[in-house]
């Protein structure tokens, strides 16, 4: 038996056009991908999507999503299902239109990760699921490999 909240949450995994990974500087001190809880019976490209334009002003299609592998671990106790989605077209011009929690977003090359500071968990799971390696010694996490169609 569970007691307590669960959560479902979709990360999305932004990319530029040189293969740098956006990150936002959180009021908690650390750096995140934009990622945010599903809305009631919204699909995980979708929350990423819409999690997108809320944090960063960028705007992208869920047809252009892809979405990586579901990751799940109980950090403090919580249950946490978090799916990565890649996202690689965006349009519009990245923004702040959430200064209460995040003071600035910059891109960041995958293999400079390890000189920029701390990262929330997740982003770094998460970011280990694109780039596989990319991010050593993380704390356990376990992960869900999404089939193709090939295996249907």
């Amino acid at each position: 038996v569970v007691s307590g909240p669960a959560l479902a949450a979709a990360l999305a995994v932004v990319t530029d056009g040189s293969g740098r990974v956006l990150l936002g500087r959180s009021r908690r001190g650390m750096w995140e991908a934009p990622c945010g809880k599903i809305d009631g019976a919204e699909d995980f490209a979708a929350a990423a999507v819409r999690e997108l334009a809320e944090e960063t002003g960028l705007v992208a299609r869920a047809a252009d999503t892809e979405v990586i592998a579901p990751l799940h671990d109980a950090f403090q106790g919580v249950p946490r299902l978090t799916v990565v989605v890649r996202i690689t077209a965006w349009s519009g011009t990245l923004t702040n239109p959430e200064p209460h929690l995040f003071t600035r977003w910059e891109w960041h090359h995958p293999d400079n990760l390890a000189c920029i500071g701390q990262v929330f968990t997740p982003a770094l799971h998460s970011l280990d699921a694109v780039w596989p390696g990319i991010v050593p010694s993380l704390p356990p996490v376990t992960s869900y490999p999404i089939a193709t169609a090939e295996y249907a």
